[in-house]
């Protein structure tokens, strides 16, 4: 069997290339298609597969600005020629579910519908963007909108990595997605104590709709401790806003990030993600976690005087305000006996890495089986 593994671009290893990693496990004599190939950027697990990348990746300072092609990218997917292959499964968040797959059984893994052009549009191309950018998606927002409605007629199955993203699928798409929580490599971290003096953690892309803006307002007037792990397009603004209790550490590799999360006090989510790897990551280290309430993170935190009755694991603000914010730190410092390390953990560990692989391979198995009895029956 002839597998082609879709991934929008490989230029970091965040928790989208977590789940193409997996992908590769499955399937180590796959093809790997892909916008824009940073090589030195993804796992080694990635790197030994056959990679093959489109014109985008080609364009000047693609590996750095490659967001700027957005309204390329369309065409770019199509181009890629997968008429040999007998299974395509794409890891999507903009484009790769797009592609022609021919006569192959297509099964979309959907992070997010292009979060670009519907419900994170403005956080993207709002006031904080350039002129040139919000000009740019007047122009291409309607016809990039239709193409990810149109092209996802091309997929045969969806698998969504959260409720919150299936019910985007049915809402945007009108098609139904079986949902499969993403992989926590729970492994790779284990439980660790506060640090004196305390720091508050963020590990984070450096892009509008994380709202690192937020938490900078927010630790610059309650002058706190905060380590910043990431990088990206933000981070010169961020660091000239930036007090001196807030340290920008760039992107740290992973025995680094294992330390960050042990020692921190609690991680700062002041996003909305559709899913979000990272509070699963800091509680899989025992930590807690105080995020926006919202999207994805709804389905991963036990909050604390939920209605839940398992232990909590961390703390929610409502809005995404500085206020709000301040509040959620405070609420944590009066109440951190309440949160214990290894029940904390314990909740990471029902998103583990093992996990996933076994659900996406037995899901992956029945749908070629149909396939195969459709067939049969049809013959």
């Amino acid at each position: 069997m002839r597998v082609a593994l879709v991934h929008d671009w490989l230029t970091g290893m965040r928790g989208g290339e977590k789940c193409l990693e997996t992908f590769c496990e499955l399937f180590p004599g796959a093809d790997v298609y892909t916008l824009v190939y940073t090589p030195k950027k993804v796992a080694p697990t990635v790197r030994r597969m056959q990679v093959k990348t489109s014109f985008v990746n080609r364009l000047p300072w693609a590996n750095r600005a490659y967001r700027y092609y957005l309204p390329l990218f369309p065409t770019a997917i199509e181009r890629f020629e997968l008429g040999c292959y007998d299974l395509i499964l794409s890891s999507s968040h903009c484009v790769a579910k797009g592609v022609f797959p021919h006569h192959a059984l297509h099964i979309a893994y959907v992070h997010a519908p292009m979060r670009y052009v519907w419900d994170q549009h403005d956080a993207y191309f709002g006031s904080g963007a350039s002129w040139i950018s919000r000009a740019g998606m007047l122009v291409w927002q309607r016809y990039l909108q239709r193409w990810d409605v149109r092209s996802s007629e091309r997929v045969d199955y969806f698998v969504a990595n959260s409720n919150n993203v299936a019910s985007k699928i049915q809402s945007i798409y009108g098609r139904s997605a079986t949902v499969i929580y993403p992989p926590v490599d729970v492994e790779r971290f284990q439980l660790g104590e506060p640090r004196e003096p305390g720091y508050y953690l963020i590990v984070s892309a450096l892009v509008p709709y994380k709202r690192i803006d937020l938490a900078v307002e927010v630790f610059n007037a309650i002058r706190v401790p905060l380590k910043i792990a990431g990088d990206g397009p933000l981070r010169r603004s961020l660091q000239r806003r930036a007090q001196a209790n807030i340290e920008f550490l760039g992107w740290v590799d992973d025995p680094m990030l294992a330390v960050l999360y042990a020692g921190c006090q609690a991680l700062i989510f002041p996003g909305e993600e559709d899913f979000g790897i990272v509070p699963l990551e800091a509680q899989a280290s025992g930590r807690p976690v105080i995020a926006y309430g919202k999207g994805g993170a709804l389905e991963t935190i036990v909050p604390l005087n939920g209605s839940d009755a398992a232990p909590p694991t961390g703390i929610f603000f409502t809005e995404q305000t500085a206020r709000s914010l301040i509040a959620a730190v405070r609420l944590f410092e009066e109440n951190r006996h309440h949160f214990d390390s290894a029940a904390i953990r314990q909740q990471a560990c029902r998103f583990s890495r093992e996990r996933f692989k076994a659900q996406i391979s037995d899901y992956i198995s029945a749908r070629l089986r149909e396939r195969t009895t459709n067939k049969q029956d049809h013959a």
